[in-house]
């Protein structure tokens, strides 16, 4: 066989088109490469601003016979009444009144533990009577009025033994706009709800609250055990909330996540050290499976300058966060069902 016989025997024609195919893919690879990267940077450059744009107070300061550090991680979690920013149609829609100044109807402390175990939520009575320092006794909310974050950071932690590590607070019209920027939240009602203070009329049965009617659900404290009551349901709000928050549906909407992330600067005050990767470590422990309690209550008093207050039972608030305190279990007594 002549040698042009032999190169044509082991010539292998590449077949019609497999050229500009192959760099068609090669085309293709690049552009959604080039697509994942352009999306990987603005989702850097959107969790850097969401977090440079969080409002900072100096909630957690030291002082003498500050308590030590305990065992896991304490966050402080505030509800307060602020109105900033809101025009008198969104303070009518939102039945948030007018009222000067700023106050709570929700006090928190969220334990992380270190190891194992269920996070648990506690929550203190706004009417609890406890010392604030450098003003006698009286309830709990009246530290934030008189002295703002730093001096009910100071009562709380001074009242319950715990050094809190964390601080975040959320205003009327930021809660609302967070929970409207979810597509709302579903809680289920045994009996019909109304209160026309906090701006609800629900019926009973499972709904999806709006952030006006989920405001009016947290706030109103209608009920025969009033504050009490009050304190469950928000519990069990704030557990839905951020369930729905850190959800799938949610975070890959970017109908959804992205006015949630603007919003959320907008809506909360955190402490000086706080950041999202903080918040984010916070939004999934209360959205998971965690326990509850409430400040042991031993009864109600009439007290003079103060009104109705609520006294804690010292002995079993001693057993709670103390055992917060060192890392041992809760008394099942002291914990209610789990939430989440």
């Amino acid at each position: 066989m002549n040698r042009s016989g032999t190169a044509a025997a082991g010539y292998h024609q590449q077949p019609a088109g497999a050229g500009p195919a192959r760099r068609r893919r090669r085309s293709r690879g690049k552009v959604v490469l080039t697509v994942l990267v352009v999306l990987l940077l603005l989702l850097v450059g959107l969790w850097f601003y969401v977090d440079s744009s969080l409002k900072r107070v100096t909630a957690l300061a030291d002082y003498p016979d500050r308590p030590a550090a305990g065992a896991g991680t304490n966050w402080l979690l505030v509800g307060s009444d602020a109105r900033d920013g809101l025009s008198e149609e969104e303070k009518a829609e939102l039945a948030t009144g007018s009222a000067a100044g700023h106050r709570t109807d929700t006090i928190m402390i969220m334990h992380i533990p270190d190891g194992s175990g269920n996070p648990i939520l506690v929550s203190l009575p706004r009417d609890s009577y406890v010392s604030i320092p450098g003003h006698d006794k009286n309830k709990i909310n009246a530290a934030f009025a008189i002295g703002g974050p730093p001096l009910l950071a100071r009562t709380v932690e001074q009242a319950t033994g715990l050094r809190m590590d964390h601080y975040v607070e959320i205003g009327f019209g930021g809660f609302a706009n967070v929970v409207d920027d979810v597509g709302g939240v579903e809680m289920c009602l045994d009996e019909p709800m109304k209160d026309p203070k906090a701006g609800i009329d629900l019926p009973a049965g499972c709904q999806e609250l709006n952030g006006a009617q989920a405001l009016g659900f947290v706030r109103t404290r209608a009920f025969q055990s009033g504050d009490l009551e009050r304190v469950q349901n928000q519990r069990k709000f704030l557990s839905a909330l951020l369930h729905k928050a850190t959800s799938a549906a949610v975070l890959a909407n970017p109908f959804r996540s992205l006015p949630l992330a603007f919003d959320l600067s907008d809506a909360i005050s955190v402490g000086d050290d706080d950041h999202l990767h903080n918040l984010a470590g916070l939004a999934f422990a209360l959205g998971g499976g965690m326990d509850t309690a409430t400040a042991p209550v031993g009864g109600f008093d009439q007290v003079s300058g103060a009104g109705s207050v609520v006294v804690w039972n010292q002995a079993k608030a001693k057993q709670l966060f103390g055992a917060l305190r060192d890392g041992t279990p809760v008394p099942a007594d002291l914990v209610q069902q789990p939430a989440g």
